[in-house]
């Protein structure tokens, strides 16, 4: 593809970078950054990555064939309207700001192919889940350019925009949940009586294994479950821990939350 301009140069922005040019999508030199306000973080994304920055020229914009959007939510008026007369008419946008809406871009940078996404920092290593919606502006070309960014990072499945909330509270913030069960479960081996090392390597392999036997079996994970539960055994022990304890309930209290946060930010953007 064409040029590409980060808009936003944050921990997203540097994730879906380091998964293309990992992959080789694309090259370096087409890559272009800008922040409005850190000089220190451009020059860390153009020293790691030889990726350009957007100087006050603005040409990298004019010749841009994708802009992504990578603000925070609570910065994307005023990204928008600093980069609304610098941007041509057939340029995309791709957003992967949370609960911004396609709406709220049309708005600020016009009618034009639009697209919103929201991957997770798994990306970094080529491991995100995004899911994406696109606006009726987006041809079968430019659809087919997007899915290839994407893909290049991860998985992505497309979804209605509105159903990005809750791909959002699911996969967008997902990696955190699971880093704070790693986190209670190396608590917990440690005082026990594990070693650091020991326990982080195990639930390491633990993760892995059960998220490989998810993918290569095909099987329910509640039979996987259950194939692991014996009556009466360590794995039942412990299940009934986290029952009584709602670990269900609690699962989805946290979806709800991060889905209904996701609206709110959607709602202030506008």
């Amino acid at each position: 593809m064409g040029k590409l301009v980060f808009v936003g140069a944050g921990s997203m922005a540097e994730a879906i970078i380091a998964g293309i040019l990992a992959n080789e999508v694309m090259l370096p030199a087409d890559i272009y950054v800008m922040n409005k306000s850190d000089d220190e973080r451009l020059a860390h994304m153009q020293k790691t990555y030889g990726v350009s920055i957007v100087c006050q020229d603005r040409i990298a914009l004019q010749n841009a064939e994708l802009i992504v959007l990578a603000t925070k939510p609570k910065d994307i008026k005023l990204a928008m309207d600093d980069i609304a007369d610098y941007i041509n008419d057939d340029a995309a946008v791709l957003s992967v700001i949370a609960g911004v809406s396609i709406n709220t871009i049309e708005n600020g940078l016009g009618f034009r192919p639009i697209a919103r996404s929201m991957p997770n920092t798994s990306a970094t290593i080529g491991k995100s889940a995004s899911g994406v919606s696109m606006n009726a502006l987006v041809n079968v070309t430019m659809r087919n350019r997007i899915l290839e960014l994407l893909s290049s990072i991860g998985v992505v499945k497309e979804v209605d925009e509105d159903k990005l909330h809750i791909v959002t509270a699911l996969s967008g913030s997902g990696p955190a949940y699971v880093y704070y069960m790693v986190e209670a479960l190396e608590e917990a081996a440690i005082a026990i009586g594990l070693s650091n090392e020991v326990a982080r390597e195990l639930i390491i392999q633990t993760f892995e294994g059960a998220a490989a036997m998810l993918r290569q079996t095909g099987e329910e994970p509640e039979q996987l479950r259950k194939n692991v539960t014996s009556p009466g055994g360590t794995t039942e022990a412990g299940l009934k821990a986290l029952e009584a304890r709602l670990f269900k309930e609690t699962i989805h209290d946290c979806l709800l939350s991060a889905e209904r946060r996701s609206r709110e930010l959607g709602a202030l953007s506008q």
